[in-house]
């Protein structure tokens, strides 16, 4: 919220209680308003414990119930609170569970243990292709996406002309996305994520994903969103793109936070750590 405080302002006016930091009673209740509440949350996977190559060899071993399972915790004891107009950035290596819990804040899976409140509408770019119908047309899975994020078809068609301009894919809106190219998916999800004007925007690596001008495009209109209160989650593997978006961060390792603060300093630890992991193989 660069246009309500300045950086220096914002740390000046944070109080620490145990790992949730609050703002001073300052603010007012909107921009106090938290709209990402995770509260104690675990996520367990069963995992397979002997390899089955095979179909029909995992569906014998299903019937006689010889299938053995071991318990595997993506994330343990997770708490974390985003306010509106605060930006986040989720860092840690594969397999830390970033995903898993941008999947869980977004409603697509519950938690094993705890419990996540949200509020406002939210806009999740989880994963290339996520809630488009590939035989569908372009033009279709715009009405569609927003009917997913609650819109009626009207308000959609009141939205098409600037999602189509925003994505520059006007030629290509009746074709079916299946023959969209990664980048062209890519476009139009993002576009019309941008376009509804979420309370909550949740971005996984799709910003890896088209060229060099639309990327450039896409971190000018988070701006402009997070300027107009909007809060934005983000994982990445560019530690570059996650300073330029966020002010916050928080490092994942083995499903638990390892440390969370500022941007800046979480991303300085997280690449410390991993030229000494590097160093030591």
């Amino acid at each position: 919220m660069e246009d309500i405080i300045t950086e220096i302002q914002y740390d000046d006016l944070i109080e620490s209680t145990g790992n949730t930091p609050i703002l001073s009673d300052s603010y007012s209740e909107v921009e106090r308003e938290i709209l990402i509440d995770v509260k104690d949350v675990s996520m367990l996977f069963r995992l397979p414990a002997e390899k089955i190559d095979n179909l029909k060899e995992y569906f014998i071993k299903f019937l006689k119930r010889k299938i053995k399972y071991k318990d595997f915790w993506v994330l343990k004891n997770i708490n974390l609170q985003v306010r509106r107009g605060e930006s986040l950035a989720l860092i840690g290596r594969n397999g830390a569970g970033k995903s898993t819990l941008l999947r869980l804040i977004a409603g697509i899976m519950e938690p094993a243990k705890g419990e996540i409140t949200t509020k406002g509408v939210m806009a999740p770019l989880l994963k290339l292709g996520a809630g488009f119908d590939s035989n569908a047309t372009g033009k279709e899975n715009i009405f569609l996406n927003g009917a997913i994020l609650g819109f009626s078809k009207k308000e959609m068609a009141k939205k098409y002309n600037s999602i189509v301009e925003f994505s520059e894919l006007g030629d290509f809106m009746n074709v079916p996305i299946k023959n969209y190219s990664s980048g062209m998916m890519a476009r139009l999800g993002f576009s019309i994520a941008v376009d509804v004007k979420p309370d909550i925007l949740i971005v996984d690596e799709i910003l890896a994903v088209g060229d060099a001008p639309f990327q450039k495009k896409c971190r000018t209109r988070i701006k402009q969103l997070q300027d107009s209160g909007t809060t934005f989650i983000v994982v990445s593997h560019s530690m570059e793109t996650l300073k330029s978006l966020c002010q916050k961060a928080i490092w994942l390792k083995d499903g638990k936070i390892e440390l969370s603060g500022s941007v800046a300093e979480v991303s300085s630890s997280y690449l410390k750590y991993c030229n000494e992991v590097s160093l030591d193989k």
